[in-house]
């Protein structure tokens, strides 16, 4: 049963085979949008840790930053990575194009470096006519990533209970200095409300007029699936966005397995070679078809000692550089269970390169009580900077995740990360959820009663 809810809680639903050959060899044995959304979180969380700020978040610092060129070029229709030398890729880009679509373009073409056969040939964001057989793979997959640089972890307002309205959407684009699109990909990947974004474009060739699904993606709690090219109704409410900035809203059912749905959506520009515009549309359920989300439980407690029935994964935070737990809740632990902290450090010394970050130690300490040393934090003492390392925890957390739906246990921790890690709880709190919640993990974390808030817990953007 647990293996069928990871499978309905993928985020994406666009179709579940990939021609794509970049893709697959980018994806290896994982979910190719799955894959895209970890790395391109883990360069957004590294260069945060860098000092790289926002929002709104800037790509050309975050491309410096990465050692790519971006090079002005106004014969390029929007933008393009371009392989120079045998291994570096430089951006070249229109300046004439509007603010946030460039800013979109840079953080897309930035996504495109991810995939290992970048340097091979120039790759052109493009319109969906425009390309390649399975190229849309490819392009759908920068437009996640280019999402997720813009809008990092942590970085958005939390509408995780409340529907946005399309009107909503548009307003809160203009803060974050991103395209309608990018930031309706990144709630959808926030909100536990039954959604799903789609853009549909209209093919010169249709006839009569039809819209056809460019791509889809649906929230954490409605499993959607609309494949591309999937062919919206002849009267649907999409062909009443006439123009760029139209809005349309109805109430439509497209096909018996989506039911009633409410949709708004509004015209966006259309590709360079076509007449009409692109439609960008939210997508929300009459009726709610799952069921609640979710999401972390916050209690007063010690985390040695949880709360509950079931199986139970105690997860925490250790240092990278000693293998012995002289504070915080380390200490705790090792107090509490001698015996786990001497597993720890001979699971150390009988392999070193266990003991690196991001890597997670998993042992049994009772019968149904298991503990998860997770290495994401990078030395201790003292330090101007954060120690914990916002990169490695995600990496540690999906491992958490993995190890918990192997075993259908729930996790417990405590306010992990922004004590002596000294990081932003805003962020460290949603990574826990889109790592562990998302996947219908149960979360407790825990605060002592005499225990004072993390000084940093306001969050790293506030």
């Amino acid at each position: 049963m647990t293996k069928v809810i990871i499978v309905f809680r993928m985020l994406t639903t666009v179709r579940a085979h990939w021609s794509n050959p970049s893709v697959s060899f980018f994806a290896g044995d994982r979910d190719p949008m799955e894959k895209m959304m970890q790395v391109a979180l883990s360069v957004a969380l590294e260069a945060i840790q860098e000092g790289w700020q926002g929002p709104p978040f800037d790509p050309f610092c975050l491309a410096e930053h990465l050692r790519i060129k971006t090079v002005p070029r106004e014969d390029v229709e929007d933008a393009r990575t371009v392989p120079i030398g045998s291994d570096r890729i430089q951006i070249e880009y229109n300046p004439s194009r509007p603010k946030q679509r460039i800013r979109f373009s840079i953080a897309h073409e930035i996504a495109h470096t991810f995939f290992p056969d970048c340097s091979e040939r120039v790759r052109y964001r493009a319109s969906a006519q425009a390309r390649p057989p399975g190229e849309w793979e490819l392009e759908m997959l920068c437009n996640i990533g280019a999402a997720e640089l813009l809008m990092p972890t942590g970085s958005l307002p939390d509408f995780k209970k409340k529907a946005l309205a399309i009107e909503g959407l548009l307003e809160l684009r203009k803060q974050y200095e991103v395209s309608a699109e990018s930031l309706a990909l990144r709630y959808m990947n926030n909100t536990e409300q039954p959604a799903a974004v789609f853009v549909a474009s209209r093919k010169a060739e249709s006839s009569p007029k039809r819209y056809h699904i460019d791509y889809a993606f649906s929230s954490r709690s409605w499993p959607l699936r609309l494949n591309k090219g999937f062919a919206l109704p002849e009267d649907s409410v999409v062909e009443r966005c006439t123009a760029i900035g139209y809005i349309a809203k109805a109430r439509e059912c497209w096909a018996p397995n989506l039911g009633q749905a409410n949709i708004e959506c509004v015209g966006l520009p259309p590709y360079s070679n076509s007449l009409y515009p692109r439609v960008l549309g939210l997508i929300y359920p009459e009726v709610d078809p799952a069921k609640p989300a979710t999401e972390i439980r916050f209690v007063i407690g010690d985390a040695t000692q949880p709360s509950g029935t079931g199986i139970q994964l105690l997860a925490h935070v250790v240092n990278d550089k000693t293998p012995n737990w002289g504070a915080g809740f380390g200490l705790a632990v090792r107090q509490a269970w001698p015996p786990i902290q001497d597993e720890f450090r001979s699971w150390t010394l009988k392999d070193p390169s266990r003991f690196r970050l991001g890597n997670i130690f998993l042992t049994e300490i009772s019968d149904g009580l298991f503990i998860a040393p997770m290495i994401c934090q990078h030395g201790y003492g003292p330090s101007e900077k954060p120690r914990i390392r916002y990169a490695a925890l995600k990496e540690c957390l999906q491992k958490v995740m993995t190890k918990a739906v192997e075993l259908g246990a729930s996790v417990h921790m405590p306010r992990i990360g922004s004590g002596y890690g000294g990081g932003s709880w805003a962020l460290i709190e949603q990574l826990i959820d889109e790592s562990l919640c998302r996947y219908s993990v149960p979360v407790t974390v825990y605060d002592l009663p005499s225990a004072e808030m993390p000084v940093m817990q306001r969050g790293l953007f506030d």
